[in-house]
């Protein structure tokens, strides 16, 4: 762990000495836990802060981005296959789980990947998306190695819940977990907050940040040694979620380009789902909340709404490019957030209006860094079956009725 003087070093260098102002009155396991979060926060995401630092706001030029399409796929599929499966069987190819959210929204203390999605049987969402991975083992004979992002709130519960569950049939020598990288919330002179004597107020530092979280964790080298040349990183949330998808796989290595993504056709043009589309030329992806009426209604010749592909957050990205965009740097987020902290007088504030900026790197930003990105179509009722409120629209009941449509039992 890191000593003292090296953290007060650290701490000075960014201006933030005040973090260690109550230092001499925390017990041995405070002192620690202090140092240990100083060691793991990334401060450097603080230089931001100015003004020309932050022009991320103004987005470009925005075009419609076709896709491979559920069509094409059929047509082409022993090719993809074909492809995919090779690389798979070389090694090649990597799993990247992103999973250090808890389940606050489905009304559970703990992982998200721990709720049980079961009905008359126990079925976590860490199962379902652990068994979707062990159908790729069975048809290509082949481990694929999987790397798990946990926070710093909850990596001790998940790791203890794989081994608990004997990594649900996986061969536990290809999993390796990692802490995502946490950034720091300050007040709008760019002082950080502390949330009590002996915590920084922190957070993970966006679902951008998992490779340079992969890097800090030294697991680079782990990824080189093995010869793994593309990542398919996935969210925990999407039950359905198809991970290692040789077709998928194989599309993109077929196609030539720096990346992919799996996308679905909107059900509708309100609805509220990033599209994978081209700003100033180059891959991107535009929220729903930035597209103008024009943009959410405009139709293509055949009638087809022509920002149509909305993204799922499965995308397979290429090891040395990745590589390039961590030595460019990624671009940081900072977004005005309400932030609790602890006040002079050491008591515990939380703020009606926001107070504060938070740090936050995205995974449409790595889109929009590469050259050429797939759009590779897939039937929503197949893959896309987000768990992400307790009821209603992409919730636990909805995830449910689609799990049971694919003959799964609940």
């Amino acid at each position: 762990m890191i000593t003292f003087d090296a953290a007060k070093d650290i701490l000075k260098k960014y201006g933030q000495e005040h973090i260690l102002a109550y230092y001499d009155e925390l017990n041995e396991n405070e002192r620690a836990e202090l140092l240990s979060q100083i060691e793991m926060t990334d401060f450097s995401v603080l230089e931001n802060l100015s003004e020309e630092k932050n022009a991320l706001s103004k987005r470009g030029k925005f075009e419609p981005l076709g896709a491979v399409t559920i069509e094409d796929i059929a047509e082409n599929r022993e090719k993809y296959y074909s492809a995919g499966s090779e690389a798979i069987k070389e090694g090649k190819v990597a799993a990247v789980l992103l999973a250090g959210g808890q389940g606050t929204r489905l009304g559970f203390d703990k992982p998200k990947g721990m709720f049980n999605i079961g009905v008359s049987k126990e079925l976590y969402i860490f199962e379902c998306l652990m068994n979707n991975l062990m159908k790729i083992v069975k048809s290509t004979g082949s481990y694929v190695p999987l790397y798990i992002m946990t926070s710093e709130k909850n990596h001790h519960d998940t790791v203890n819940f794989f081994e608990e569950k004997n990594y649900f049939g996986y061969d536990s020598s290809y999993i390796k977990f990692f802490i995502q990288d946490m950034a720091p919330s300050v007040d709008f002179n760019g002082k950080i907050y502390m949330e009590s004597k002996s915590d920084i107020s922190i957070s993970p530092n966006g679902n951008g940040g998992w490779f340079s979280s992969i890097v800090r964790a030294g697991l680079l080298n782990d990824i080189k040694k093995k010869g793994i040349e593309w990542i398919n990183v996935f969210a925990v949330d999407n039950v359905l979620q198809q991970i290692a998808d040789p077709c998928f796989i194989g599309a993109v290595i077929n196609s030539g380009s720096q990346s992919g993504s799996k996308v679905v056709s909107k059900v509708s043009p309100e609805e509220r789902v990033g599209v994978l589309c081209l700003e100033d030329g180059k891959p991107s992806i535009v929220e729903y909340y930035e597209m103008t009426e024009e943009m959410r209604t405009l139709v293509t010749e055949n009638g087809q709404l022509a920002y149509k592909y909305g993204v799922i957050l499965n995308y397979l990205f290429r090891v040395d490019r990745l590589e390039d965009i961590i030595a460019e740097k990624m671009p940081v987020h900072v977004v005005e957030k309400k932030i609790p902290y602890m006040d002079n007088n050491g008591g515990f504030v939380i703020p009606e209006k926001n107070n504060g900026y938070k740090f936050e790197t995205l995974v449409l930003d790595m889109v929009h860094l590469q050259e050429s990105c797939l759009p590779y179509e897939v039937e929503r009722s197949k893959e896309f079956a987000p768990v992400k409120n307790a009821e209603g629209v992409d919730s636990v009941e909805s995830a449910r009725k689609l799990l049971i449509q694919n003959g799964i039992e609940l």
